[in-house]
């Protein structure tokens, strides 16, 4: 089964508890492996009153929380009553599963928290032999072992005093040679 991000839409005002209720569940009902992230989306405003500048946060969607969930029976139940809940968004009916949002719109909505910057598509394969660019390891040659899309990582076995080290890295920090 894939987690997908689903919206919940809750009491207006109660995003914040909501997200803390259901975070707390996911732990008290040993849900970790179904339901991971919780997300107010929110944005920072500045506005100046009397000459001061005065950052805050302002929520995008009042009344919404985001939520990243591999939807089973028992992750809807948990999140469906969960306090200050009303539902979720994109549900035909009682009983029905809720539509997922798209990849590219959760990467828009998460772009603009700040939270997550735009995934780098990259080029690189597994045996591939690489160049690390940055970072402690920088000028080291090494072969990429593992690549993991979804926390933008690599693992690359670098010759270091004569023996193989296995290092994990961002994928800006290595280059093709």
């Amino acid at each position: 089964m894939e987690k997908n991000w689903y919206v919940v839409h809750t009491y207006s005002g109660y995003e914040n508890k909501v997200k803390a209720n259901l975070e707390k569940r996911v732990e008290s009902m040993g849900m970790q492996d179904k339901i991971f992230r919780v997300v107010v989306p929110e944005e920072e405003e500045t506005e100046i009153k009397n000459g001061k500048r005065k950052v805050s946060k302002k929520k995008v969607f009042p009344g919404y929380v985001l939520a990243e969930i591999v939807m089973t029976d028992d992750s809807w139940y948990v999140v469906r009553n969960t306090p200050g809940v009303t539902g979720f968004v994109g549900s035909a009916g009682s009983g029905s599963k809720p539509t997922p949002l798209l990849p590219e719109e959760v990467e828009q909505i998460l772009k603009r928290m700040g939270m997550e910057e735009a995934r780098t598509g990259i080029d690189f394969a597994v045996k591939e032999t690489v160049r690390v660019m940055e970072g402690p390891f920088a000028d080291f040659t090494g072969t990429v072992e593992e690549i993991d899309n979804d926390r933008q990582k690599i693992k690359v076995h670098v010759n270091m005093f004569g023996r193989e080290t296995p290092v994990e890295l961002d994928f800006e920090q290595i280059a093709k040679v």
